[in-house]
């Protein structure tokens, strides 16, 4: 296992982590001062997109960026994980690139509003599958 690629995920997963317990606090508070920047944070926040059958986006985020992190973490200790976890993080990188690209798609093209903390989720996201798919590539064939 490259250790570069390992801990690169690992810091990505954790920023990503970090945002979305941030904007989960935000949405839950509807404390407009946490919004920086532009203030289209307001605007995608209070959106309708902002929730999935009253789930909100961020703590689906939440969700997704603890399940990486745990194969993360189980990778090295565990046989199952070591064997199957970089295919199993692919999933769900794949999954969460596939959801940001939705997401980017509904901020630019319905909503024409940019969320920075969002902004940054979705590039530590993509960050990960590019990470995911590399590691993938690279994986010793058993």
């Amino acid at each position: 296992m490259n250790k570069w690629l390992y801990r690169s995920s690992v810091v990505l997963v954790v920023l990503g982590l970090l945002v979305s317990i941030y904007m989960t606090i935000y949405k839950i508070t509807s404390n407009n001062s946490m919004c920086l920047g532009s203030g289209d944070c307001s605007t995608v926040n209070s959106s309708r997109y902002s929730e999935v059958n009253g789930i909100p986006v961020a703590v689906i985020g939440i969700l997704g960026y603890l399940a990486i992190l745990a194969v993360l973490y189980f990778e090295k200790r565990n046989s199952f994980f070591k064997q199957n976890g970089t295919l199993m993080i692919f999933g769900m990188a794949l999954t969460g690139f596939l959801f940001t690209i939705w997401l980017i798609y509904v901020e630019i093209a319905l909503l024409n509003a940019i969320c920075p903390f969002c902004l940054t989720s979705q590039a530590a996201m993509t960050l990960i599958f590019i990470i995911a798919v590399i590691r993938l590539i690279k994986q010793p064939q058993s």
